[in-house]
């Protein structure tokens, strides 16, 4: 198979949605049905294999990921899968948050973008815009969210500079989202969504490649909610944390289960 177009998936009895459980089934890949499945998936030929070890990595991406060692007759391997559970409501998940800042160096970001994302997640407030009479009391009194703009709220020519920016950006966003930098860049994107009700895991497994033409797809534009969707990914102001500082950054987010309707 292509590796641009390398995905599988299935529905297995039992539970497996959590990381640990999927490391494990990773370092029993003999008896393991599933991990066979997957160790094919990527192209490997099993009677090839001496070895497999799977470690969890914390600390290099938002997400969870594991670093699988794969031993073969003449070589090691290494595969990094970014690890993602999806609710049974096709919920949101979150694949990346920082502060505006730390994006800048990574997309080369233009004063005038950081300004508006800055005003876009609260860092800079409206209230402060107001006082330094960069936007008029009428203005301010319309705010949905006297903490933060909506990007619906900004005018059309700064939409546009957004729009624009993101929209020639888009597949180095794309990537370093999703993907990540570095040794610890994903290869593989495993998907699992558990069935209480029946016991049964579905899954699919997908070539980092794919997953990434699968939540890239579609424009650059402002969402209904006044964010902005960039294909199937949402950019957002984070929110939350008890109105902590936190919650002023960036996150982007993804539906996990469209994986499962490509």
């Amino acid at each position: 198979m292509n590796d641009l177009v390398r995905i599988g998936s299935e529905t297995a009895k039992g539970g497996f949605a959590n990381e640990k459980t999927i490391a494990k089934k990773f370092d029993k890949w003999k008896k393991d049905k599933e991990a066979q499945k997957w160790l094919k998936i990527m192209g490997y030929n099993l009677d090839e294999i001496k070895d497999v070890e799977a470690v969890i990595l914390h600390g290099h991406k938002t997400d969870v990921q594991i670093k699988v060692t794969i031993t073969l007759k003449k070589a090691i391997s290494v595969q990094n899968l970014s690890i993602k559970k999806a609710n049974s409501d096709a919920d949101f998940n979150q694949i990346d948050k920082r502060w505006v800042k730390n994006y800048v160096d990574l997309w080369d970001i233009p004063n005038n973008i950081v300004n508006l994302l800055e005003i876009f997640c609260g860092k800079i407030s409206p209230k402060q815009l107001l006082k330094e009479g960069k936007i008029t009391k009428d203005k301010y009194k319309k705010l949905r969210d006297k903490r933060r703009f909506f990007m619906d709220e900004f005018e059309i020519k700064r939409q546009k500079e957004i729009i624009d920016f993101f929209t020639k950006n888009k597949l180095l966003i794309v990537t370093d989202i999703l993907k990540g930098r570095g040794q610890f860049a994903a290869d593989w994107m495993l998907v699992t969504r558990y069935d209480r009700m029946k016991d049964e895991t579905s899954w699919v497994l997908a070539d980092i490649n794919k997953a990434m033409s699968i939540f890239g797809e579609g424009d650059v534009k402002i969402s209904p909610r006044g964010s902005i969707a960039i294909g199937k990914i949402t950019l957002q102001r984070k929110g939350g944390d008890g109105g902590r500082e936190t919650g002023k950054m960036l996150q982007f987010k993804i539906k996990p289960c469209d994986l499962f309707e490509s």
